[in-house]
This record gives structure tokens, sequence and C-alpha cells, in this order.
């Protein structure tokens, strides 16, 4: 399972706050407490405004790669300020992200192709209105995308399909549609992972992370083999590495027998 540490998100008032005041020591102790979750990507997204949003993802970078060696995931809408971070990381990273819209293809696929980076595909076409409510929706954005990373010569292990997790509060058939999603999707293209943000599924319900965890169980076994989230959370860590054993990914039971031992505390 390979998780991309979600807390570094200029979205978030308390994260937002800390870059504007350049709080360097919450930024880097926020980057060190997922790194030692067992994070595989940290990602960062300053979500500031546009004026200042480069400035405030290169500073962001310095601060998470002065305390950690964990890879980073560079998550902005501007491909301008992606290959400014680009050039600041020290390990390849991922880019976060792409989708079916042709302009944002033609402009983030050089890049990501030059630089070998791994991305995250998120099945919706931004230049169409709405967003995809059926997995056939989903499916047919996906075909486009494919298409555009093959002809550049993007390897398909290198995609990170976000089958974009709805609100079980909004729509009763979300998760359904979710893990559906995943199997067909890991079905049409099994060396692409899957991924996405736990959290959605969760929204304007009480007890969140128990949906959260009990949603990754399923997905997992639906044939998601990432998401974004917060590695910290060791309640989730538990729950994966029963699903794992159960699903008899676990050789003699020894990733979860380890696990155990320490407390479920690092993924690793």
């Amino acid at each position: 399972m390979i998780f991309i540490g979600e807390k570094i998100n200029g979205t978030r008032s308390i994260i937002k706050d800390a870059i504007i005041e350049r709080n360097s020591e919450y930024i880097k102790s926020i980057a060190v407490s997922q790194a030692e979750s067992g994070a595989d990507y940290i990602d960062i997204n300053a979500g500031t405004d546009p004026d200042r949003e480069t400035e405030d993802l290169l500073w962001l970078i310095d601060m998470v790669q002065s305390v950690v060696d964990t890879p980073i995931c560079i998550d902005s809408s501007t491909p301008g300020a992606i290959k400014e971070a680009i050039k600041k990381v020290n390990k390849t990273p991922m880019i976060n992200s792409i989708n079916g819209d042709p302009k944002r293809l033609e402009d983030f696929l050089p890049f990501i192709k030059e630089k070998n980076c791994s991305v995250i595909a998120l099945a919706l076409d931004e230049s169409k209105s709405g967003m995809p409510k059926t997995v056939e929706e989903r499916l047919t954005v996906l075909e486009s995308i494919f298409k555009a990373t093959r002809k550049i010569g993007i390897d398909d292990d290198k995609i990170y399909i976000d089958p974009l997790i709805m609100s079980v509060a909004t729509d009763q058939s979300a998760g359904i549609v979710a893990f559906d999603c995943i199997r067909q999707i890991h079905e049409a293209y099994p060396k692409a992972h899957i991924t996405g943000g736990l959290s959605n599924i969760s929204f304007g319900l009480p007890n969140r992370a128990l949906i959260n965890r009990t949603f990754l169980t399923l997905a997992v076994a639906a044939g998601m083999d990432s998401a974004v989230v917060n590695p910290s959370n060791t309640a989730l860590i538990e729950s994966l590495y029963a699903t794992e054993l159960l699903l008899g990914r676990d050789k003699f039971c020894r990733k979860y027998t380890v696990a155990s031992k320490n407390g479920f505390t690092v993924k690793k």
C-alpha cells in the first residue's frame, strides 16, 4: 500500500496560517510526523493566491526537505509552479494532478515524461461541465488520459488513478460506485495504481475516522493500492494490516505480527 501524506495542504486553515506566517517549525514537525509514520510521499499544496503560490510552494519544499528525505508529491493546478518546484526537489517527485482536459494534458505530460515522474490522474475532464456521475463516464475519461500518456511514452505504472471518491452523505450509492469503479479500473489498467482521498467518502457525517478506515478495507479488497491519508492514524494502519492479512497478502502473517508488536505506529 502506497501512502501519500495529506497534511501539508494550504486549504487547511492551520497550514495556511503557518505558510503566511512562515512558521517553519510547525511545517517541519508535520513533515517529520508523516515521514516517521511511513508515508511514501508527502503531498505539498500551498493552496495560496496565484500571485504567491509558487513562492510558497518552494518555501514549503525547502522546509520539508530540510528535515526528511521522503519523496514529495507536488500538488498544484499551475504548470509554472510545478515546473519551478521540480527544480527544487531532491528526489523524483509525484505530480498531483492531471485529468482529461486536453489543454492540461498538453501542458503537463511533456515535463512529467522528461522527469520520469509518477502522476495522479483524476477521472474527470475539467474542460467539460459537471463531474462524472457513473463508472462508465469515469472510464471514458480515463481512456483519453491513457491514450495521451501512452502516446508520449509514460508507462502505465507511473499513473495513479483517482476514481473520484464522493461523499456518501449526499449520495447513498457513492461507496458502491467507488468500489465498482476501482474493480473495473484495476481490470482495464492492471499496471496502473489506484489512489484517492479517503476522507471524501465521510464528508458531512459523524465519526468520520470509522467510515474512512472501513472504506479503505473495502477499497483495498476491490483493487486500491494507494491512498491520500494521514499516515499517523494508527487505527487506519491497523485496519490496513488486518485487511492485507485476510486477503492473503501477508506471508506467514509476519507483517501483521511485527506491526502489532510495534503498536502499529509505523507502516513499513
